[in-house]
């Protein structure tokens, strides 16, 4: 195995980590939701927005690594390989690239949503 597949192993271990405090900022921002649908907090239903935002930036950042990673997947492939492995690397630069765009999607709607109307998740 070469350094750069450990490297980014490496990476990947680190945005694992970093979807584990998204889950626990998500379960957090959940709590701060019920709040202010309960008790019409508003402290409540401003800092929910603001963790939402943080999230949705968050995984913002991680979906463009994934993307990047995917367009250089493409950008080395060779005359020589296979076209299973040519189709396989286009199709997850497309997949990362609808990911990417519904990322950009839901972090505009967590930033103009400003009465909680639509209701948004990371998958």
């Amino acid at each position: 195995m070469n350094n750069d597949k450990l490297t980014q192993l490496d990476i990947e271990d680190f945005i694992w980590l970093i979807y584990i405090g998204i889950i626990v900022l998500s379960w957090y921002s959940n709590s701060l939701e019920r709040d202010y649908y309960i008790n019409n907090n508003i402290n409540s239903k401003n800092k929910y927005r603001k963790i939402l935002i943080l999230i949705f930036t968050v995984l913002n950042i991680i979906y463009f690594y994934f993307l990047n990673d995917s367009y250089n997947g493409i950008k080395s492939i060779n005359n020589i390989d296979s076209k299973k492995k040519k189709d396989l690397n286009y199709l997850s630069f497309v997949a990362s690239l609808l990911i990417s765009i519904s990322g950009i999607i839901l972090l505009y709607i967590a930033i103009v949503d400003d009465d909680l109307d639509v209701e948004i998740a990371f998958n």
